[in-house]
């Protein structure tokens, strides 16, 4: 069976990124790295497995392409999961102009079975809204990445929605992504293991909340959100928790910029944008709940990501495929849609 790597990494050359800033940039003094840390939490001192957060370029990507077995890979930034942190407009403005350009140049030129993820500056929405305008008509991208964390707001807020429109106008994928875990909740916690565990889900849910009930679904209804990283169990959190709030907890509502209706199931809510092609949910073909989840939702979310080159090698990802296509509940069809058919869709491919 076909499959699509929904969410892959690049492993940022710096160096070359600073070539693509502009030219009064490239001549000042950096005193630090292009982007902000994810976090002080990342400190991780420990093991992980062997060949995992492996240093790899276009060549590595399309090696372990062949090997896994994958036709192709959407790739998301790492060093920019932290792009949130920017706290300079115009720094912000043109360091996702020259990541975007550094990717493009770099991977998209390379080789048709990589397609990419934009930064965009989302500290500035009218300049936001012009570089995913670009990303996506002059470079090919599939949309733009949107960090879980580290912007002022949550992804839901009103001053976001001209990028909700322009990504309505351009009917492209925007990428909820996570992985700087600060600011969260588990800043003293002493133990890396679960702030991963828990760090990425949290963020996800957050922003789904917010996206869900300020009425963006309903108000940019050809743009498509997705959710990438957490696995699958937060979203039957979501879907279990909202329906019970929402009936006991009824917000005031005047202008009617809020989603759901009173009298509407929130569940039934997140179904019909579901089944309508606006949200999808990030798996690696691991998780315990694939199953059930499908059963409460259908298979149309659901989106294989390798996730790779981090905390994965060659031979982990392709026991993850193996193990999804195991899965004895599972319809060919709802394999089909996790390992290709929900990519295509929403990244446009």
């Amino acid at each position: 069976m076909r499959v699509i790597d929904g969410d892959g990494h690049v492993v940022e050359d710096q160096k070359a990124i600073a070539k693509f800033l502009v030219p009064e940039l490239r001549q000042e003094r950096l005193l630090a790295a292009l982007f902000p840390p994810l976090d002080h939490l990342h400190s991780f001192i420990g093991r992980t497995p062997p060949g995992s957060f492996r240093k790899v370029g276009p060549d590595g990507w399309l090696e372990f392409l062949e090997d896994v077995g994958i036709e192709t890979t959407v790739l998301y930034t790492t060093d920019g999961l932290s792009f949130g942190k920017v706290f300079n407009r115009d720094w912000a403005i043109d360091l996702a102009r020259a990541y975007n350009n550094w990717l493009y140049e770099t991977y998209l030129a390379r080789s048709p079975r990589f397609k990419g993820m934009a930064l965009i500056p989302m500290q500035e929405p009218e300049a936001a809204v012009e570089e995913l305008r670009r990303a996506v008509k002059e470079l090919g991208f599939c949309g733009a990445m949107l960090p879980s964390t580290g912007l002022k707001d949550h992804l839901g807020a009103k001053e976001y929605w001209p990028v909700y429109q322009e990504a309505d106008r351009l009917g492209c994928a925007l990428g909820i992504h996570g992985g700087a875990h600060s600011g969260l909740g588990f800043d003293h916690i002493n133990v890396y293991t679960p702030v991963n565990a828990i760090g990425h889900p949290t963020g996800l849910l957050i922003n789904f909340s917010g996206i869900v009930f300020n009425g963006v679904l309903d108000r940019f209804p050809n743009a498509k959100f997705g959710f990438m990283e957490g696995g699958v169990a937060w979203l039957l959190v979501a879907l279990e928790r909202f329906d019970r709030a929402h009936e006991t907890h009824i917000q005031y509502n005047p202008r009617g910029e809020l989603s759901p209706k009173a009298d509407e199931k929130v569940s039934n809510y997140m179904r019909k944008h579901i089944k309508e092609g606006r949200l999808f949910i990030g798996c690696e073909g691991d998780e315990p709940a694939i199953a059930y989840a499908i059963g409460q939702v259908g298979s149309e979310p659901f989106i294989f990501s390798s996730d790779f080159p981090h905390e994965v090698n060659n031979e982990m990802c392709k026991h993850e495929i193996q193990e999804l296509m195991e899965i004895p509940e599972l319809s060919q069809k709802d394999k089909a849609n996790i390992l290709y058919a929900n990519a295509e869709r929403f990244y446009g491919l």
